[in-house]
């Protein structure tokens, strides 16, 4: 592999997705990735029906440009196997339960007799020890936990999940910040994600005006803004506009770009404390003439004033649309029966293309890892 973290190794041991999706950000940025899986592999191996050439999809887009390797870490012979690829590895990587992780050597206190400066880094549901350390967890149960649920949806509704896994992959971002900063520092050591913590973590503002204010935020109608106004989804007359207004500037080009010039100077929006405290005439009035056009002919218009505007799309749209494009954010992965196609890393270099490999069958690359680690051995000796 080609990439910043080339010549970095790194051990995974999970399953699903917080795990494997840090692991692969490591991977497309070139650190050589080696995923550590049981007899019957990563569970996720076997989520959904969609197969490409023997390649499951979900499992596709979570473990590109991985090695696999089989070790039965419940063996004493997959424990000496697991330290002597804890020896030339610069970190591990894991998301189990702290049970788990402890019964199966896969800490820092037990596998730093085979390598002093391994960095450990272990992603869990509440942390590796404390009173809810044991609970089950899962992203959406996470967001219910700290407060998003509650904060997402209409005021009149019920709570609502965000229709994809931000608890996971934001966890696993910072999983891989966290292993890569303890390993330019040089020293070895445990490092502990939570689930939980890292998503309340996001919370920042909403936490901190309940911290210093008691301020609760209530949900808001179509996501809007607790601070700013106008910020929130729109209906249009086919659909529905997303615009984001933070400055008193932004709302003069607005009221221009609606031909409502006469708004800019109403005392009830002339600024930002103004149009926070008339929140619903604004959003009545705004709202009405929106209704007027469509959602593409106010992007139209709207954009080229410098305003933050889009119209709500379908995930579909979006990835057959022209930015998706343009940016490059779909990849094939060269197989057998054809291209399996994925998401992009969203990082770019300047002096460096990041190159795509197919995610390795199971158990695939067992005999060129252990070859290589007893190649590694003897030039120690």
């Amino acid at each position: 592999m080609s990439g910043p973290l080339a010549g970095i190794r790194v051990l995974e041991v999970g399953h699903m997705l917080a795990g494997p999706f840090g692991g692969m950000m490591l991977a497309d940025l070139g650190a050589d990735v080696i995923k550590v899986e049981p007899l019957d592999g990563d569970l996720s191996r076997r989520v959904g029906s969609q197969v490409i050439d023997g390649h499951n999809v979900y499992f596709a887009s979570l473990n590109r440009n991985k090695r696999s390797v089989h070790v039965d870490l419940t063996t004493d012979e997959g424990q000496a196997r697991l330290g002597e690829l804890a020896k030339t590895a610069h970190a591990l990587l894991v998301n189990l339960r702290p049970s788990t992780i402890k019964k199966l050597g896969l800490t820092y206190e037990a596998l730093c007799k085979h390598n002093p400066k391994l960095v450990c880094v272990a992603v869990t549901g509440y942390g590796l020890d404390g009173p809810a350390a044991e609970w089950p967890a899962f992203d959406y149960v996470i967001q219910a936990r700290v407060g998003v649920a509650a904060l997402t949806g209409d005021p009149d509704g019920p709570p609502t999940l965000p229709g994809y896994s931000a608890v996971d992959n934001s966890s696993g971002l910072t999983a891989a910040l966290a292993l890569v900063a303890k390993v330019l520092e040089g020293k070895g050591g445990q490092v502990d994600v939570s689930l939980f913590d890292v998503m309340l973590c996001q919370l920042n503002y909403k936490a901190a005006a309940y911290l210093n204010g008691g301020e609760r935020p209530p949900r808001q109608r179509l996501g809007a803004h607790n601070f700013y106004v106008p910020a929130q989804l729109f209906e249009t007359g086919d659909g529905y506009l997303a615009l984001f207004v933070t400055t008193d500037g932004m709302w003069r080009r607005l009221c221009e770009g609606i031909d409502r010039p006469e708004w800019a100077d109403d005392p009830r929006f002339v600024d930002m404390h103004a149009r926070f405290d008339n929140r619903a005439e604004l959003l009545q009035l705004l709202g009405t003439r929106l209704k007027e056009s469509s959602a593409a002919e106010w992007e139209e218009r709207l954009r080229p004033l410098g305003l933050a505007v889009g119209a709500v799309q379908e995930l579909a749209d979006a990835l057959e649309g022209p930015l998706v494009r343009d940016r490059g954010m779909v990849v094939d992965l060269d197989t057998a029966e054809g291209p399996l196609r994925v998401l992009a890393n969203p990082i770019r270099f300047d002096d460096a293309q990041t190159t795509y490999s197919p995610p390795p069958r199971l158990h695939e690359h067992t005999e060129e890892v252990r070859r290589s680690a007893a190649d590694d051995e003897r030039g120690r000796s």
